[in-house]
C-alpha cells in the first residue's frame, strides 16, 4: 500500500482539483453555482482561508487556497 503523507504548513498555498463522482454528462456545479458558493461562505466562516483562483467547471473544479499565517490544517476545509 503507498503511504500517503500530509504536511501541515500554516500560509501554505494550495492547488487541488475536485471531481464529482459521476462526471459524465453532470453538470452538478453550475447547475447548483448558488448551492456552492454558500457552501464556501460556510466553510470560510468557521475554518478560514484566502481563495487565490478557482475555476468551476460543470463536473469539476481547480482551486488555489492560501491557508491562515496560524493554521496549516487544509485538510479539514
Amino acid at each position: 500500500m503507498t503511504e500517503y503523507r500530509q504536511f501541515y504548513l500554516p500560509k501554505a498555498m494550495w492547488f487541488f482539483t475536485v471531481n464529482l463522482a459521476d462526471r459524465k454528462n453532470n453538470h452538478l456545479l453550475i447547475d447548483k453555482i448558488d448551492v456552492l458558493r454558500d457552501a464556501f461562505r460556510y466553510v470560510k466562516q468557521r475554518k478560514p482561508f484566502h481563495i487565490d483562483a478557482i475555476v468551476i467547471m460543470p463536473d469539476h473544479l481547480h482551486a488555489i487556497w492560501t491557508l491562515p499565517s496560524d493554521d496549516g490544517d487544509y485538510s479539514v476545509r
